[in-house]
């Protein structure tokens, strides 16, 4: 309505501009011919210069009676999904409501913040640093299905005492939205690739008084306690940095019933053919699959 009532103002008054300017053009050609006062071509030409402002005026009630429609819809600063409303047809809205009238969260791109312990901040900040994208994987709750891949895009700026811990934010795409808004998932960090590395079940590796071990099965199907160094842990296997080689077997089942020279006998993972026991299988130190065993009674000594 006062939109409407301020153009209409706007068209009257670019009217009588018209009419006075033409008069303004009558009086001059008059005043040449001196058939006319001077002192009434300056009168009309004052009327020009007012209705000029009137039509300023005028367009400026337009202008502001058109922000005030813009400001009756509602626009989204950004694109997503939108939750369900908050307030019904007829309910009374303030501009200072807590909750609004919905809540808009975007999904196209999404971020995951997660936190890593503070003994592996300078790694990845060090990785980090060369300004290289840094892989970010995203898994279901049962940390086998892998929902989206993206790159690590910032990092706190302090440790949390409490925790002990550092905030990291990573972005994804999400173009399938397999991620949803405030969704618990496990976050794989890549922060650096060992090409070539032993690797074994993180059943296998022990920890005791002596440190990191496994036991190595010898080709007389008896075991021993080697110490070893371990490296980075991704996807149940864990890097052996030093203490085994490639090739080497190592007990991943029953080692609570083992001690230093105990004979283990060899057994077939379920469901292969023959095979005389539900056990799973045991590891190599290169990481590949190999007939599983279940340790036996310790032998006499």
């Amino acid at each position: 309505m006062q939109k409407n009532q301020a153009e209409a103002q706007l068209a009257k008054d670019r009217a009588l501009l018209d009419e006075a300017r033409l008069d303004l053009t009558r009086y001059q050609a008059l005043l040449a011919q001196d058939s006319v006062a001077k002192q009434q071509v300056d009168s009309q030409a004052a009327l020009v210069r007012q209705y000029e402002a009137s039509i300023k005026l005028d367009e400026s009630q337009v202008q502001s009676a058109t922000l005030q429609l813009v400001y009756a819809h509602i626009t989204s600063p950004i694109s997503g999904r939108i939750g369900l409303r908050l307030v019904d047809q007829g309910n009374i809205v303030h501009a200072g409501d807590p909750s609004g009238l919905a809540v808009i969260t975007q999904l196209q791109p999404i971020t995951v913040l997660f936190s890593i312990p503070q003994n592996n901040v300078q790694q990845v900040m060090q990785s980090f640093a060369t300004g290289d994208p840094m892989v970010v994987e995203a898994y279901a709750q049962d940390g086998r299905t892998k929902l989206a891949e993206g790159e690590l895009v910032t990092v706190d700026n302090q440790i949390d005492p409490t925790t002990g811990t550092v905030k990291l934010r990573a972005e994804f795409e999400n173009d399938d939205e397999m991620l949803f808004p405030n969704q618990f998932v496990n976050v794989q960090l890549v922060s650096s690739h060992l090409p070539g590395a032993t690797v074994v079940t993180t059943a296998a590796v022990q920890r005791g008084t002596v440190g990191t071990y496994v036991y190595v099965v010898s080709a007389a199907k008896t075991v021993s306690v080697r110490q070893v160094e371990t490296g980075p842990t991704e996807r149940g296997v864990i890097a052996i940095t030093k203490g085994l080689k490639p090739g080497e077997m190592v007990v991943v089942d029953g080692v609570d019933k083992l001690r230093d020279g105990a004979t283990v006998e060899l057994t077939e993972p379920a469901g292969a053919p023959g095979a005389p026991g539900q056990h799973p299988g045991k590891h190599w130190g290169d990481g590949s699959q190999r007939p599983a065993g279940k340790p036996s009674a310790p032998a006499p000594q």
